[in-house]
């Protein structure tokens, strides 16, 4: 523990002095230095000072979080912010995802297709991505419990709208949740601008072999969803991407 103040503040007659302990630390985004910092979660208790003597208590402070680098003090709710390095791993995770989600939506014949979703996801930081990996997970997905082609692809006997390639539907899959999982944590992190290039970057993906099949197009709401984005503007998005630039 140790007192709070400025040097020659003992030699005031009265004052307050918070006594700072120490209950945590750990890494987080530290608004002062622009950057990752260490931390230091702290809570106090202020004291009334006479003379340089500790008399009455005044209460507690705190909890804070204190930054190892610059000293400033912030409320506990900075540690809800990402890391940078966190932050860089959620956007990786959501564009191999989305890029994902797509791929089962549309089918991974197209050669295209395989090519413009190895791209964003290499991009995204997942630099030794490769078209056999991606199809691998798509057919992991297929295999695993609640993803089967077909499960979803038909309503009383009748093919669903929304049904891919082989009868996948990702409506009531665990991708669509998963979708929700890598966005929303995400999102609220994200400019808008962010947003839509994620969503566009799935976009571009599934119109590499042309036009949106319905299952892709579902997806792709889902994705503008869980990106907190109005449906309408991810209608002008999705309408935009289909425009050559």
């Amino acid at each position: 523990m140790h007192a709070q103040g400025r040097p020659g503040r003992d030699r005031c007659v009265v004052g307050v002095r918070t006594v700072w302990r120490t209950v945590g630390d750990g890494e987080f985004y530290c608004p002062g230095c622009g950057g990752d910092r260490n931390y230091r979660r702290r809570t106090g208790r202020r004291r009334l000072v006479a003379f340089g003597l500790p008399l009455l208590p005044r209460g507690p402070v705190g909890p804070v979080v204190e930054c190892s680098a610059c000293h400033a003090r912030f409320g506990t709710d900075v540690l809800d912010h990402p890391t940078t390095t966190r932050f860089s791993a959620m956007l990786r995770d959501a564009v191999h995802t989305v890029a994902l989600a797509v791929l089962a939506a549309g089918g991974t014949e197209a050669r295209t297709v395989r090519r413009a979703a190895v791209g964003a996801v290499r991009a995204a930081g997942f630099v030794d991505c490769s078209e056999e990996q991606l199809i691998t997970l798509i057919e992991a997905l297929a295999a695993d419990t609640g993803r089967l082609p077909g499960a979803y692809g038909t309503d009383l006997g009748t093919p669903s709208p929304y049904a891919g390639r082989d009868g996948f539907d990702p409506r009531g899959t665990a991708l669509a949740i998963e979708l929700h999982e890598a966005l929303e944590p995400l999102a609220p992190h994200l400019a808008p601008a962010g947003r839509e290039s994620i969503l566009l970057q799935g976009a571009r993906i599934a119109l590499a072999d042309g036009p949106y099949r319905p299952a892709e197009r579902e997806v792709l709401a889902t994705v503008g969803r869980a990106l907190m984005l109005p449906p309408e503007d991810t209608d002008r998005l999705l309408a935009a991407a289909r425009t050559p630039s």
